[in-house]
């Protein structure tokens, strides 16, 4: 890797933990520049905007969570195994986030959720990424005979992300891990007597 590609690299690095504590709306310029250590002129010969960033600081972030619990879900082989340790490979956010500041997905949504911008588009491809993989693993359980014929990929999913992220807001807001740990205890005995 270059030394420009390093230092592009840290700068989507720096921004990405800055816009997850401070919003991308709520970070300037000069936050930017104090998180990295550059002046304007050294941001922006790696990137044309403060959008660009963002979008590339999104990406960085996402993929962060995304390849955490990818790591998890690889190492079963039960679609019952795979959405339990899904599940539980969210506790991270405890004592091991992939990223300081909460979910990255759950972040940008809630800042851009009533724009229309590349960047809640982004946010809707992330969401819609998890979801998918949920479903993907449950569509292959059903047709393995691991998850009941009964259940609905698409509505499990919405369930499953949706509480996850929501007890993620609550455990931050309030600086308590127990709404998490609830959720997750609660996900587990869910995804054992109601989808086996």
């Amino acid at each position: 890797m270059s030394k420009a590609q390093q230092t592009k690299a840290r700068i989507i690095q720096q921004a990405a933990e800055l816009f997850n504590l401070k919003g991308y709306a709520g970070s300037s310029i000069a936050d930017i520049m104090q998180a990295t250590g550059l002046k304007k002129g050294g941001i922006y010969n790696h990137f044309q905007s403060k959008d660009e960033l963002a979008l590339e600081a999104f990406d960085y972030a996402s993929s962060l969570l995304s390849r955490r619990i990818w790591s998890v879900v690889k190492t079963k082989r039960n679609a019952i195994e795979r959405l339990q340790a899904l599940v539980s490979s969210y506790l991270i956010y405890i004592n091991d986030p992939p990223i300081v500041g909460g979910c990255p997905i759950l972040n940008t949504a809630i800042e851009t959720d009533d724009t229309d911008s590349p960047l809640r588009d982004r946010a809707l491809e992330a969401m819609n990424s998890s979801r998918s993989l949920i479903v993907r693993i449950l569509q292959k359980g059903i047709k393995k005979g691991e998850v009941r014929s009964t259940v609905e990929p698409d509505t499990v999913a919405t369930i499953i992300f949706s509480t996850l992220e929501g007890a993620i807001m609550m455990s931050k807001l309030e600086r308590n891990p127990v709404h998490l740990e609830r959720v997750v205890a609660h996900l587990q005995n869910y995804i054992e007597n109601n989808l086996a």
